[in-house]
């Protein structure tokens, strides 16, 4: 242990004494590397800011609603390129109550860069918020509805709440500055390696913290780990009327072959839409021609005809 130590102030030491001779021979470079570290330092203290919140459902281990709160913050850094990986950070899952609604909310962070490139992109949007969801089944242990929606405002919860969920902080004597010392810390230094005065290592985040052997702050996932085709099952939709050619019902039949049983699908329906996934295979997305009663409708499937026959009585 004692030469442990001997062996980490020694590198320190070492380290210092280049910083020292960088700044008497090379006081540009020196200026250019002490400018990136405070760049670097200011972006560590950059709060997440909300982006938009989307509302799934949490299947297992019990139903419950649930909001992921997307979150932009530079500390998350962005992919090498397209085809590398993309980090992010998943915060702790929150229950909270509102009347007689209890739900669950998560945090997840991306990079600033990664989120704005998908504002415009419907596609990339739907493949971040996969990936989220994604994170959030692997991390937690959770199996979540394949459909959702985005809600109509940006974050569930208070933005206090998210920074203190994404930071790790508490409110009391520890503020981020606290949480940067110990950060900052001589692990860094430790771990470095420099080939020559004028490169010198970037301060990061903790080796425990980035190498997940600890409690991972940020999880990294492949956009071909979530990129599964899609199709559009055939249908037939029809508005059934009485006698008088009053509408009552819409009636809607789908064909989904290689389906064998109704467990499988996942349903959702709106007063103005309807979505219908089956996981990996099936996805359809209908605005309904009527506003419909969404606590009357009915669903049946038959199976040996691989058909689902949803019911929709109208308003």
């Amino acid at each position: 242990m004692e030469s442990s130590s001997k062996g980490l102030l020694t590198q320190v030491t070492q380290f210092w004494n280049l910083l020292d001779d960088l700044a008497e021979n090379n006081p540009e470079s020196y200026e250019k590397f002490i400018q990136q570290q405070l760049k670097e330092g200011k972006q560590l203290c950059v709060a997440p800011e909300p982006q938009l919140c989307l509302q799934t459902k949490i299947l297992k281990p019990k139903e419950k609603t649930l909001f992921i709160n997307l979150c932009q913050w530079k500390r998350i850094p962005a992919p090498q390129s397209t085809t590398h990986p993309v980090p992010l950070s998943v915060g702790r899952p929150e229950d909270m109550s509102e009347a007689s609604d209890v739900y669950t909310v998560i945090d997840v962070a991306y990079n600033p860069d990664v989120l704005q490139a998908a504002e415009k992109d419907q596609v990339k949007r739907d493949q971040l918020i996969r990936m989220a969801m994604k994170c959030i089944e692997q991390q937690l242990q959770f199996t979540l509805s394949n459909s959702y929606h985005i809600a109509k405002f940006r974050i569930k919860g208070s933005i206090h709440r998210m920074k203190q969920n994404l930071m790790r902080i508490q409110t009391g004597p520890t503020d981020l500055r606290e949480q940067m010392r110990k950060e900052l810390t001589l692990e860094q230094i430790r771990s470095s390696t420099v080939s020559n005065a004028d490169q010198f290592p970037q301060l990061l985040l903790p080796q425990s913290q980035a190498s997940g052997k600890t409690e991972r702050l940020i999880e990294e996932i492949s956009s071909t780990e979530i990129q599964v085709e899609m199709k559009r099952p055939a249908y037939e939709l029809k508005i059934v009327a009485d006698q008088n050619e009053k509408p009552l019902k819409i009636e809607l039949k789908v064909e989904l072959p290689g389906v064998n049983s109704v467990s499988l699908c996942d349903l959702s329906v709106s007063e103005d839409d309807l979505l219908i996934e089956v996981s990996e295979k099936y996805r359809l997305h209908l605005n309904l021609p009527e506003p419909v009663d969404t606590e009357m409708t009915t669903a049946k499937f038959i199976k040996e005809k691989a058909t689902l026959i949803v019911t929709m009585p109208l308003v």
